[in-house]
C-alpha cells in the first residue's frame, strides 16, 4: 500500500510540475481539529488545533492541484474507568485535487501521508511518551470543501480518514491473560481558514 501511495502522489506532483502555465497562489492555513482513533475504547473526540501552508496550483477555472504542509494535533479523549487523553501531534502533507463547482466554492479530495512528532499520554497528573506504541509514519485520504472569499482568504472543512494502522502491534501476558492492543486508524475532521497570496 504504501508503493501505491507514494506512486499516486509522485503522479500528481509531476503532472502539476509539467503542466506549469497555471496560476500558482500560497498562504498560510490553520484552524480546529476534532480527533478521534478509531477501534479506541470509550473514546470521545478530543479537540486540537492545525496550522501550516499551502500552495495551489490552478490548471484553469476548474481544476487545481493543492499541496500542503500541516502540523496536526490530533489523538483521542478516553471516558469511564481510565479517563484521560491521547496526544499524538503530526506533520501532515496532504495533495488535494480541488474541483470548483462554481465560482469559489470546491470539493477536494487526495492522498495525505503524516510523520509523527510527539505522542503523550496524559491522565490526572502524569504524562507519559507513548512515541514508541505509535507508528512514525501515517497514510490516510482526505475529503472535503473549501470556500474562496474575495481577496485571498478561504474557509474549508475537511474529514481526514486513516489508511494504515496508527499504533504498533503490542502482544503480552499478564497472570496467564493476553493482553493485545487493537488497531487503531486516525480520524480527524478539521475546519480552518487561511490566506492565499498571488
Amino acid at each position: 500500500m504504501k508503493k501505491m501511495f507514494f506512486a499516486a502522489i509522485a503522479a500528481v506532483g509531476f503532472g502539476a510540475v509539467g503542466m506549469a502555465q497555471q496560476q500558482v497562489k500560497f498562504g498560510p492555513k490553520a484552524g480546529v481539529n476534532f480527533a478521534n482513533l478509531s477501534g479506541a475504547d470509550n473514546a470521545e473526540m478530543l479537540t486540537g488545533f492545525h496550522v501550516g501552508a499551502v500552495a495551489e496550483i490552478k490548471f484553469n477555472d476548474k481544476f487545481s492541484v493543492q499541496p500542503e504542509v500541516v502540523y496536526s494535533a490530533q489523538g483521542v479523549k478516553h471516558k469511564g474507568s481510565g479517563e484521560g487523553k491521547q496526544h499524538n501531534d503530526y506533520i501532515n502533507v496532504p495533495i488535494m485535487a480541488k474541483y470548483y463547482i462554481v465560482d469559489g466554492f470546491s470539493v477536494e479530495a487526495g492522498p495525505q501521508v503524516g510523520f509523527l512528532m510527539k505522542s503523550e499520554a496524559k491522565g490526572g497528573n502524569a504524562t507519559v511518551d507513548t512515541k514508541d506504541f505509535y507508528k512514525s509514519v501515517d497514510f490516510g485520504l482526505g475529503l472535503g470543501l473549501a470556500y474562496d472569499l474575495p481577496m485571498g482568504f478561504f474557509v474549508n472543512a475537511r474529514y481526514n480518514l486513516g489508511l494504515s494502522k496508527a499504533n504498533e502491534d503490542f502482544k503480552s501476558e499478564i497472570g496467564g491473560v493476553t493482553i493485545e492492543t487493537k488497531d487503531l486508524k486516525n480520524i480527524v475532521i478539521q475546519v480552518g481558514v487561511g490566506y492565499k497570496f498571488d
